[in-house]
């Protein structure tokens, strides 16, 4: 990695929801090559192990799996009292644990059963997160709470309602634990991700990773970069750090800038005037 500054969490301990995998994988790789300690919570039994043996082999870091349905109160309340136990402190809670649920963008064919399970992962989960997190962060009177939002969270019509909604209320979660931790010293922010070839998207749409990220690029703001989940884990590093010790109630939108713009008034325009074998006013 260009540029890297190592050891911006050194003597960190983190908790990664979800970290066997995606998003959270990319963080736990990323948080343990910067110093820090980090439990992988997670359902993926055998690549949650997988990942924490290959870390251990390539550094001195502690690197822990327990198993985390983040839907289940006991669950969650182990995995931080599992942090508090082998590392004696919790410095971040990444609440990064998400589905997307069932591909169903009209309110006609929308489920019942998968609305209600995708809210109790992105937001039950993800509230049960911040409050074992806040147990532990409250008497040391400091601490980082983050979470996985979605470019969906600012950026209408273009994923299914129950997952956009879920977003929605992930950042309604994160800015009110903003104002109420904050006077305890710990920082709450989102991020944002727009559409990266994971496996989480992948599978959803039915499509090899190559022919994702060309859809991808093509429909970019940003043009000469193909996003990837390192750019989340990124930005998860910056807002774990003392770097960031004055940035907090943040919905960080990493998405290259596509959610600031409508892109189809000039596609049309363009599509017009070629047709009609005019030259084009818009370059």
């Amino acid at each position: 990695m260009n540029g890297f500054i190592p050891n911006r969490l050194e003597g960190k301990v983190a908790i990664v929801t979800g970290g066997a995998s995606g998003f959270g994988e990319s963080t736990v790789r990323l948080f343990a090559k910067h110093g820090a300690k980090v439990l992988i919570a997670d359902v993926q039994d055998e690549r949650g192990h997988s990942l924490c043996k290959e870390l251990a082999s390539e550094s001195n870091n502690d690197v822990v799996y327990v198993h985390c349905d983040v839907t289940q109160e006991s669950d969650v309340k182990n995995v931080v009292d599992t942090a508090i136990s082998e590392f004696g402190k919790l410095d971040i809670m990444f609440n990064n644990a998400g589905i997307p649920g069932n591909i169903e963008f009209t309110i006609l064919n929308a489920d019942t059963e998968n609305f209600k399970r995708v809210f109790d992962v992105n937001v039950f989960g993800s509230f049960l997160g911040a409050k074992h997190a806040a147990r532990v962060m409250i008497p040391a009177k400091r601490g980082v709470i983050l979470f996985t939002s979605s470019s969906a969270s600012v950026v209408s019509g273009e994923a299914p309602h129950a997952y956009t909604v879920s977003k929605h209320a992930v950042v309604g979660l994160m800015k009110n634990l903003c104002v109420e931790l904050g006077q305890h010293g710990i920082r709450v922010n989102c991020i944002s991700p727009g559409s990266v070839s994971t496996p989480f998207l992948t599978n959803a749409m039915g499509l090899e990773k190559t022919a994702v990220d060309d859809i991808l690029c093509q429909s970019a703001v940003l043009k000469g970069v193909v996003p990837e989940a390192e750019d989340v884990a990124e930005a998860a590093v910056f807002l774990g750090s003392d770097a960031s010790r004055f940035v907090t109630g943040v919905n960080l939108v990493v998405d290259g800038g596509y959610s600031t713009t409508n892109p189809t008034y000039t596609k049309v325009i363009k599509q017009t005037f070629e047709s009609l074998g005019k030259e084009n006013i818009i370059t």
